[in-house]
Order: C-alpha cells, then sequence, then structure tokens
C-alpha cells in the first residue's frame, strides 16, 4: 500500500476511534454538551452539565475547564445584572432637580460595591469578551459616577 494513501487512512481511523470513545463515554460526552451550551452563553446549563461530567470521572479536564469558565462567566453576568440594576436606581434618583446629601451618599455605597466587585472578577482567556468589555463599560461608568458625587 502506497504510504501517501496510508497515513491518511490511519489518521481517519484514529479520529473515528477518539470521536467514538468521547461519545461513548458518559463523562465526556457530558463535557462536549457543556461546551456547547457554554460557547452558547448558557452559562447555568454549561455549569451543571460540566459538574455532571466532572463527577463521573474527575480527570476529565475538558469538563474541569468549562466548570471553570462556567463559574467565571456567571460571575460577570451576576456583575452586569446587578450594574443594570443600580444604574438604573441611580438615574431614578438623579432625574430629581436637587440631590440630596442622603441620594449622594447612597450613590457613593453603591459606586463603591461596584467597584469593589469588579475587582473581584478574573477574566481568562477563553471568558466571553463581550461580557469582558460590558463589565468594563459598567465599571468605568461608576468611576465616572464616583468622580461627579465627590466633587
Amino acid at each position: 500500500m502506497n504510504v501517501k494513501i496510508l497515513f491518511p487512512v490511519i489518521a481517519l481511523f484514529l479520529l473515528l476511534v477518539m470521536g467514538a470513545f468521547f461519545l461513548a463515554n458518559p463523562s465526556y460526552e457530558k463535557s462536549l454538551r457543556a461546551k456547547y451550551y457554554y460557547e452558547t452563553g448558557d452559562y447555568k446549563e454549561a455549569l451543571v452539565l460540566a459538574k455532571e461530567a466532572f463527577s463521573i470521572d474527575v480527570y476529565n479536564r475538558m469538563a474541569s475547564t468549562v466548570m471553570a469558565q462556567s463559574i467565571t462567566s456567571l460571575k460577570y453576568v451576576d456583575y452586569i445584572e446587578m450594574a443594570k440594576k443600580y444604574m438604573k436606581d441611580i438615574n431614578s434618583i438623579a432625574a430629581h432637580d436637587v440631590i440630596s446629601d442622603a441620594d449622594k451618599a447612597k450613590i457613593r455605597l453603591i459606586c463603591g460595591i461596584m467597584l469593589d466587585s469588579y475587582i473581584k472578577l478574573a477574566p481568562s482567556v477563553i471568558t466571553d469578551k463581550n461580557l469582558v468589555k460590558d463589565a468594563a463599560q459598567y465599571h468605568d461608568g461608576f468611576e465616572k459616577l464616583l468622580e461627579k458625587v465627590d466633587r
């Protein structure tokens, strides 16, 4: 048999064996599904599946990675949701003609909470760039608000 044909046939066979292993092994099957949900932005479902896959096989690195990344991404999602809520609260306060000292203190407190929360976020190379960008934008917004209130 010709070497030019033999090498691709062996490579294809090995890929098929690896694919069958991934689909036949319940831990890796779940981790592949978890990876799919992670990539589509359903971090909660990805975390559930990755935890299940990891509990079946603690040596499943894909499950471990997806689990860790899902936790990180969920922290970003929570930060962004909290930032949206607080910005809405601050905008309703700012809609008044006069902002009282108590309202300014409330805005300072909210900004402090959000700035401290942002520091605790730890992006990685795999973290969705849009999540990181949105969180950074909110962080910058809270920094600017704090500067305006402290004047």
